[in-house]
């Protein structure tokens, strides 16, 4: 579990960007404060099924939280499935696939890192269902790309065989969630925790598997408070 004190840490801090891969086209929602030079950058993705409107309501709350960050909302990364691990399970999504999406995502993420002038440390991705679960795989393929990650109603389509040690993961859950099922994240997060991962898990009692207010508001507290254990261990 990551250490919390109550401060508000500097943009995230570390390493710089690799060169950028020109991605594939998209449609991106852009919330950007007019006349600020973006210290931050947040990048959001949706759900199987879903569209980039369906993550609005956290991304004003990211730009209200981060003033000096720039909130970019992609359409058509995520994968078909909300529920990853069960659809490879099935037989109706393997590794391949998942890996043209991570390499999509990849060079969408170092683009706009590069547009923005913003250090991979200093980015933060965000998804729900579909979305987390490609958050989470481009968080193994390269680790560091993005220094926080937050997985609302996601997991792993494919564990992990070492922890990341650039980028601190935050799962949120509701304990209600019938479409990808919260016993799946806690065994998610405790295999993070034998890898020594620097993860936090929060599961909401009475949530199912939605963007909720309550999820969001401890997305952006862990995101203000929780200070990633690799700066513990680099003081």
């Amino acid at each position: 579990m990551s250490q919390a004190i109550p401060i508000i840490p500097d943009p995230f801090s570390g390493a710089a960007a690799a060169p950028p891969v020109q991605p594939a086209a998209t449609e991106t929602i852009e919330l950007l404060s007019p006349g600020v030079t973006p210290r931050q950058l947040f990048v959001l993705l949706h759900d199987a099924g879903g569209t980039a409107a369906d993550m609005l309501e956290l991304g004003g709350l990211l730009g209200d939280a981060f003033a000096q960050a720039a909130v970019l909302i992609p359409e058509g990364f995520s994968g078909p499935h909300a529920d990853a691990a069960g659809a490879a399970a099935s037989g109706q999504d393997d590794a391949a696939a998942l890996a043209l999406r991570v390499e999509a995502l990849a060079a969408f993420v170092r683009l706009q890192q590069q547009r923005f002038d913003v250090l991979q440390s200093d980015t933060a991705l965000a998804g729900l269902g579909a979305g987390a679960s490609l958050a989470l795989a481009l968080s193994d393929a390269h680790d560091g790309l993005v220094g926080r990650l937050l997985s609302f109603g996601g997991g792993y389509q494919i564990w992990p065989a070492r922890a990341p040690a650039l980028t601190t993961l935050h799962l949120l859950h509701g304990q209600n969630d019938r479409v990808v099922p919260v016993a799946r994240t806690r065994r998610d997060f405790e295999h993070l925790m034998e890898l020594g991962a620097d993860a936090t898990l929060d599961v909401a009692a009475t949530l199912g598997h939605e963007l909720h207010p309550a999820l969001m508001d401890q997305a952006v507290n862990r995101l203000q408070t929780c200070v990633p254990l690799r700066h513990w261990r680099a003081a």
